[in-house]
């Protein structure tokens, strides 16, 4: 008869044989028999400073791996605090495996102290949820909760295990191969509608694709910039989609959304045919979808069937994983000549260029953002938050071979710091930069601690305005300048921050030798903090 181990040294075994090489987390009494069995493990578990926290870290770590992101916490408030990090990541179908402590199996139910039924909370937020009631099924629902969230429209999958049920004592054995009959997700697609997109194209005089995230998570980008290349076809991207296109690919023509570019935005509304790539065609992206209908051939392409023709009816979808279909693609000849086409986007790509006309004496933050991202090593990872500092950073970025990452769907504050963190413990040896707004770094900036106790290096940029800056940009439009809650007076000193955490600091409160400054900052051994003053009622 095979040894018997607890339920928690069954819980690490199986993060073992998924190649978890760290957890994010919070303990708690209700998880503490898992963090007990995690001490002997070689998996690295990284104490963050908040339990929301945990779940962007373990985001940043997905979106640099592709593989799944961990993130623990106790019962009760530990579980509810991680809900939005949960969120976040669903909103953004990123691979993550949340795991919970809950209290003991007869108690649940009784409203005990530190109960929450997480599995009901997080219902509408998650792939799937479990509730362990059984230690012997542990092996089981592990092995199904990192193929279920790494598969088809990848996201976060729940895991809720009673402190009884990390107790109890099973003979482990992981199982080989997932059977889940009712879950089959979609990778190639269909023959037929193919040949239809071939045709579609072949009779069409100004297509266009617009890329969304998926063809990231895909791992596509490759084969979609060898396709638009080849074929002369003109891209856009919803924010999701920024990394895909390099800023220098002569078939990249920007972003689109209410925050894009207008020039891609005509683009997508002149065109007479739209291929839509893994994307959700939500509201920031496409406002008005019946009007791009009217006149337009769609092709919407998408791992999960429930988004195609939920936002907008396309004329030819297709259910399946881009990069199967981009594969299939390739089998086919295309004849279509879209010159004139090209022609016409470069014209008004030129005609349309945002101007911007920047206070001076303060910081630019359009100018910052593409300096700091031509000086970042070429495969740096970016990280945005969520703000003006977000459409800042989407529309200046300077794409190359890195990656762009910022909380899209739920639009999450805070979300730059822990997602950073996540993306350099992936891996230690790629510079990673948060930019985020003096609004944004209050929500997290906590995690400077995590970030110096356990050695996670990033360098981190404040935008720094003394408001709320979206929402005081809104009221100025929308309310006549009645500015309500978006002050931030009474923030603290960053240099004085900086130095209570031990970290070099940096203030620009100009443009004078900007370059030679963000070079020097990047250059720096281990974190650093930079301030930027910019203009308090700067537009993006």
């Amino acid at each position: 008869m095979a040894e018997k181990i607890t339920g928690a040294q069954a819980m690490v075994k199986c993060l073992e044989k998924e190649g978890v090489t760290a957890v994010f987390g919070y303990p708690g009494v209700a998880i503490a028999p898992f963090f007990n069995s995690i001490y002997d493990s070689k998996i690295k578990s990284i104490l963050v400073r908040t339990e929301q926290n945990a779940g962007h870290a373990a985001s940043g770590f997905a979106r640099v791996t592709g593989k799944v992101g961990v993130c623990v916490a106790t019962s009760g408030p530990g579980a509810t605090n991680l809900i939005t990090g949960i969120a976040t990541a669903y909103a953004d179908s990123i691979p993550m495996v949340a795991i919970t402590g809950q209290v003991n199996s007869e108690l649940i139910g009784r409203d005990v102290f530190q109960e929450a039924d997480i599995t009901g909370a997080v219902e509408s937020f998650v792939k799937y949820s479990y509730l362990v009631k059984d230690a012997k099924d542990l092996p089981r629902v592990f092995k199904e909760a990192f193929y279920i969230a790494n598969t088809g429209r990848k996201g976060p999958v729940l895991i809720d295990v009673p402190i009884d049920i990390q107790n109890q004592k099973i003979e482990f054995q992981y199982p080989e191969q997932v059977s889940l009959r009712t879950y089959k997700p979609t990778v190639k697609g269909h023959a037929v509608q193919i040949k239809k997109v071939i045709k579609a194209l072949e009779n069409a005089k100004r297509p266009i694709i617009c890329v969304g995230g998926g063809v990231l998570l895909s791992n596509a980008q490759k084969e979609v910039c060898q396709f638009a290349k080849e074929h002369s076809i003109p891209v856009v991207n919803t924010m999701m989609g920024i990394g895909v296109m390099p800023q220098e690919h002569p078939m990249y023509f920007g972003m689109v959304g209410n925050n894009g570019f207008a020039y891609a935005n005509q683009a997508m509304n002149q065109s007479d045919l739209l291929i839509m790539m893994g994307a959700r065609v939500a509201d920031r992206a496409i406002s008005q979808p019946d009007l791009i209908t009217e006149n337009t051939v769609v092709v919407h392409i998408d791992v999960d069937p429930a988004e195609i023709g939920k936002n907008m009816g396309p004329s030819i979808p297709i259910v399946g994983d881009i990069r199967h279909i981009l594969h299939d693609f390739e089998k086919y000849e295309i004849s279509g000549d879209y010159s004139e086409w090209i022609d016409h986007l470069k014209q008004l790509k030129q005609e349309n260029k945002k101007v911007r006309h920047p206070k001076e004496g303060y910081v630019d933050p359009a100018e910052f953002v593409r300096i700091l991202s031509e000086s970042m090593e070429e495969d740096g990872v970016y990280v945005a938050d969520v703000g003006q500092n977000q459409i800042w950073s989407c529309n200046y970025y300077v794409m190359r071979k890195g990656k762009f990452l910022t909380s899209g769907g739920m639009g999450t504050m805070g979300y730059s710091i822990p997602a950073a963190m996540g993306a350099k413990q992936a891996d230690k040896d790629r510079q990673v930069v948060a930019v985020c707004g003096d609004g944004s770094f209050q929500m997290s900036f906590m995690e400077l601690a995590t970030m110096r106790q356990h050695d996670i290096p990033i360098k981190i940029i404040v935008l720094k305005n003394n408001y709320l800056g979206m929402v005081r940009q809104y009221q100025h439009f929308t309310y006549d300048d009645r500015y309500s809650m978006v002050s931030l007076d009474g923030s603290p000193n960053l240099e004085m921050i900086a130095a209570a955490y031990e970290m070099p600091f940096v203030r620009l409160e100009n443009m004078n030798n900007i370059e030679e400054k963000i070079k020097d900052f990047l250059a720096q051994e281990g974190s650093g903090l930079m301030e930027c003053v910019i203009d308090s009622y700067d537009l993006v």
